[in-house]
């Protein structure tokens, strides 16, 4: 099992000026900060008690179908050959634009208000991500706040390095912190009002999170649908369904838990941070920024995952160019000061 460092105490933030101007609401500035912005200091974990039944059955499904419908995409592909662009599309296109949906909206925009932008980009960024079928907004920003309180300590949701010493032990936590832990009762209203609260008030979030059942039924189908009218069969509407809806989720579901895994335990470690957390440059990639997960934790606020120029960050290009043709502002960045004094 990794060592993480002690959690430090929660500090205050300050907001610097940027050195291209002072009016840090213009959209041609950004929001430089020296220290990383702090939840609410933590108070003493409480055991969110077992899930019932239900939610067990419920959240099993939500893990193997999509598991099962990508090794089904994967045996129908050495089976029979290529199976057209037209499904590849719908998964990987699919993939690519509910997963930034996670990166930006759920993640950067939701859970740590790394910017501002229009109602219009809102509503897109939650809806888009509402349909990579990872859960509402508000309880998966309420799920990933408690995750930055405790990382990797005793509360976290989805630490892989809460399991005691040994290799068995360090399987079963990288289990836990890849897809185990949703089964665990860490869903829960409790999370979503204490994490939340702001989210909760939210009417377009709010909606969401009511109607979130609806949203996963139109993400199955609409790929179902696209595929049905191309092909003008019924046979494409079911191979669409498999492609673009049960296997689209799959595929984004563990690249998104990936995250939570893997890039707790291999990477490197760029800055100081109360975790584990590491920069992993494959997952950077394919996580559309998500993988500099060490850069992440050092600067929670910080609308930029990828610090160094090397480091490809999708999401953070994604808002730039919001930023850049006026649908965001108050784009927020670590000082330089900031960096040097949290460098390793």
């Amino acid at each position: 099992m990794a060592t993480v460092q002690e959690k430090p105490t929660p500090t205050e933030y300050s907001v610097a000026e940027d050195v291209q101007g002072s009016n840090v609401g213009d959209q041609s500035t950004f929001v430089r900060f020296d220290e990383p912005a702090p939840l609410p200091p933590s108070e003493e974990h409480e055991d969110d008690g077992a899930p019932s039944l239900a939610q067990k059955i419920l959240m099993i499904n939500v893990v193997v179908l999509p598991i099962l419908a990508l090794m089904a995409v994967v045996w129908m592909s050495w089976q029979y050959g290529f199976m057209g662009w037209l499904y590849v599309g719908l998964l990987f296109g699919g993939w690519y634009v509910t997963g930034l949906g996670i990166t930006v909206g759920y993640h950067r925009l939701f859970s740590h208000h790394s910017f501002q932008c229009t109602r219009s980009a809102k509503i897109f960024w939650a809806t888009v991500g509402a349909l990579a079928v990872e859960g509402s907004p508000v309880k998966w920003c309420a799920t990933h706040r408690k995750h930055h309180q405790f990382s990797d300590h005793h509360g976290d949701p989805h630490s892989p390095h809460l399991h005691d010493g040994g290799a068995i032990n360090a399987i079963k936590g990288f289990i836990h912190a890849h897809f185990g832990w949703l089964i665990t009762g860490h869903w829960t209203e409790a999370d979503t009002k204490k994490y939340a609260p702001d989210l909760m008030k939210d009417p377009v979030l709010g909606w969401l999170d009511r109607n979130y059942v609806w949203v996963v039924v139109a993400s199955l189908l609409l790929p179902a649908v696209i595929a049905g009218l191309v092909t003008m069969s019924f046979s494409g509407a079911l191979l669409g369904l498999l492609w673009g809806g049960f296997a689209r989720v799959g595929f984004t579901h563990h690249m998104t838990w990936s995250i939570n895994s893997i890039c707790h335990v291999f990477g490197t470690r760029d800055y100081k941070s109360s975790d584990d957390s590491r920069n992993n440059l494959l997952f950077g990639v394919l996580s559309h920024g998500e993988g500099w997960h060490n850069n992440h934790h050092a600067f929670p606020t910080s609308a930029r995952h990828g610090l160094k120029w090397w480091q490809f960050d999708l999401s953070w290009l994604i808002i730039r160019a919001m930023q850049a043709t006026g649908l965001a502002w108050k784009v927020r960045l670590p000082s330089e000061k900031a960096l040097e004094k949290r460098a390793l």
